[in-house]
């Protein structure tokens, strides 16, 4: 015996539901994005930050799934085939049980003046395509740390 005492994590199993309900719960993003590839670094990178991701393709989907779920950010791609994320965007913007969710604006489209018509149309950020994984990381969880 070395001296080293262990100890239980809990004296007694009553207080384990207790000791479950103080572990915070991941922070879920939704990420609308149609390029799958994008889709995947999104995805994985989030991932291994500790969020839980929900994911579609379709920014008419979006509105449905955030309706269900709830998510505590959306990544929105600007570009989307049937509706464009903008458009998406001010849908959100115009429903009382989703307008609270922050929506970061995800785009190739980085010209001067995007940013301000990006945030006119109801988004809180804008990251520009190629992103750099600090920057997106870092645009993430200033959104997500402050509801922590």
């Amino acid at each position: 015996m070395d001296g080293t005492q262990t100890r239980p994590l809990a004296d007694s199993f009553s207080e384990v539901p207790h000791m479950v309900a103080q572990i915070p719960t991941a922070k879920t993003v939704l990420i609308v994005e149609d390029n799958e590839l994008n889709m995947k670094l999104f995805n994985d990178l989030l991932e291994a930050h500790g969020y839980r991701t929900l994911q579609t393709r379709n920014g008419l989907e979006a509105i449905d799934i955030a309706r269900a779920k709830q998510p505590d950010l959306i990544l929105m791609d600007i570009q989307l085939p049937e509706v464009s994320g903008l458009e998406v965007t001010k849908w959100l913007k115009e429903d009382d049980s989703l307008r609270h969710i922050p929506v970061i604006a995800v785009t190739a489209f980085a010209m001067k003046g995007d940013e301000e018509k990006i945030r006119r149309g109801g988004c809180e950020a804008y990251i520009s395509k190629p992103i750099s994984v600090a920057s997106f990381l870092d645009a993430i969880d200033g959104f997500l740390k402050e509801t922590t």
